[in-house]
């Protein structure tokens, strides 16, 4: 399911599109949506990567990222070393994945990402779990 076409779309902050998707802001967390047969390199990713830095006005905001795999698209699996030697931070990424091919890319991008990685078979879910992981980290901070 599309943000677009789900009950998020009235709650994102902001939409960035860029020719290769769309990403929805929300308070603490990104949702993207890659297009159709794009293939999603770093240089791509580094451009939404500063445009949500724009948006939140630091560099050294605690997001945590939505990949909403509602298209079929190509990626460099190993643009993640890229992401965390470039020193950027994922409190957690969550992928949601519609069919079996999607999931078993999930397996290869495990390699690569450093931080908590979790798959998904609805944005509910996945938004339920990223709003988990939010409050348990504060709990962690108020103590």
């Amino acid at each position: 399911m599309k943000v677009e076409d789900s009950k998020y779309k009235q709650l994102y902050q902001k939409k960035l599109s860029f020719d290769f998707g769309n990403f929805y802001i929300f308070d603490h967390y990104v949702i993207g949506e890659i297009f159709e047969d794009a293939h999603y390199n770093w240089e791509l990713a580094e451009k939404a990567i500063e445009a949500v830095y724009d948006f939140y006005g630091t560099r050294s905001i605690k997001i945590s990222y939505i990949s909403n795999r509602v298209h079929c698209y190509s990626i460099n699996a190993q643009d993640w070393l890229r992401f965390f030697q470039d020193r950027h931070h994922l409190d957690a990424f969550a992928i949601v994945a519609y069919d079996k091919l999607r999931i078993m890319n999930v397996v290869l991008e495990k390699i690569f990402f450093h931080s908590r990685i979790k798959k998904f078979h609805s944005l509910d879910d996945a938004v339920a779990w990223i709003k988990t992981i939010r409050t348990h980290t504060e709990r962690k901070q108020d103590a």
